[in-house]
């Protein structure tokens, strides 16, 4: 009885804080679920109702109703600049596998640092992470804390997309024999599946798709097709729809320019080199996004929602097929830094603010 109340009671303050704002499906209603996150990156839904969360400084959290866990067995971090625990996403096979993935800044020596994925079985019982395997690491490591990518998209079909940012070293990233600013496509279990681009060769087998600056947001579309969205520089944020063995063009080409104002590369086009199918300037500094089903609001079927840390943010971007045909701005200025969007399993749309340390749920107004 006594936890029955302390549900009921944070339900009704959590209602009471929730705010309505006006948006191109009617009204919708933004209400906090889970406050006092420090430094949250990412969000995941397990069935029957639970919620994992990373937080940058190490800490994976499993929420339960109103209970709060800290996972232990999660792997160290290095928790500096842009680096840190990152993504956690649940298999697709999870209620029957128990398996999580998580990417993070793995520490490597003094200083340096490099992406790496590890697959787990997450034990909800005693909120512990057992059988830790590492299936992936950034080859080569570097220093410094920035542009670790690390967003991970299930395919469905045994595969898992991880996004790679170029950590800064720019000149690195035409190079095909490392991982900079690369989007890789491995097995669940870390092996290079065999209809990869590159498997006979030209690159690392495990590359999907090459000139990514710090790709922090992924998606799959209805038709199974990943969407990626990419930091610029000064201007240059990209939504691309990454093929096998194509090049997106970073640092030759770009919509952007360097922070002290000077050109990037050669421009804005090069033949052999493909073009975004949309981009922002200035840029909005993009971060997670979600492809929407339409559950609760029919008319953004097939909008991508894009979580901005720049103006604080969530762009919708309405698509037709393989265009994007317009943006509409949601919250400007009202919840923080946004680090993450997600459809749940029931349709609604949960926006994860890193600066605030809340995890807000939107759904129609009642």
């Amino acid at each position: 009885m006594t936890r029955l109340i302390v549900a009921l009671a944070l339900l009704l303050a959590g209602a009471a804080q929730a705010e309505t704002f006006d948006t191109s499906a009617g009204k919708v209603d933004v209400q906090p679920v889970v406050q006092d996150l420090d430094g949250p990156w990412s969000v995941a839904f397990l069935p029957g109702g639970a919620l994992l969360i990373t937080e940058v400084g190490g800490d994976l959290v499993l929420i339960e109703g109103d209970r709060r866990r800290r996972v232990s067995g999660v792997p160290k971090v290095r928790a500096s600049g842009q680096g840190g625990l990152l993504d956690v996403v649940a298999d697709p096979n999870f209620a029957t596998n128990k398996t999580v993935y998580l990417s993070y800044s793995e520490p490597v020596g003094v200083r340096s640092a490099r992406t790496a994925v590890v697959r787990a079985k997450l034990n909800i019982l005693s909120a512990r992470l057992d059988n830790l395997t590492v299936i992936f690491r950034q080859s080569p490591e570097s220093g410094g804390g920035r542009h670790f990518g690390s967003r991970i998209v299930p395919d469905g079909n045994g595969n898992l997309f991880v996004t790679l940012g170029d950590r800064g070293s720019r000149h690195d990233v035409q190079d095909p024999n490392n991982h900079f600013g690369k989007l890789i496509r491995i097995r669940t279990d870390g092996s290079v599946p065999p209809d990869n681009p590159f498997v006979n060769g030209g690159a690392l087998p495990e590359i999907w798709s090459i000139g990514h600056r710090n790709p922090q947001g992924a998606a799959l579309d209805e038709t199974g097709q990943l969407w990626t969205v990419s930091h610029g520089a000064r201007g240059g944020d990209e939504i691309n729809r990454p093929q096998p063995g194509l090049n997106y063009g970073w640092p030759v080409i770009s919509y952007g320019v360097h922070y002290s104002g000077g050109q990037i590369g050669e421009g804005t086009s090069k033949p052999g080199l493909e073009q975004p199918v949309w981009y922002w300037d200035p840029s909005i500094a993009p971060s997670g996004m979600a492809i929407y089903s339409g559950k609760l609001w029919p008319e953004w079927r097939g909008s991508i929602f894009v979580g901005a840390l720049k103006f604080s943010l969530v762009s919708r971007l309405s698509r037709d097929g393989t265009r994007i045909t317009g943006e509409e701005q949601l919250f400007k200025g009202r919840f923080g830094r946004i680090r993450d969007v997600r459809e749940g399993p029931k349709g609604a749309l949960w926006v994860l603010s890193q600066s605030r340390g809340v995890l807000y749920r939107v759904t129609p107004a009642r």
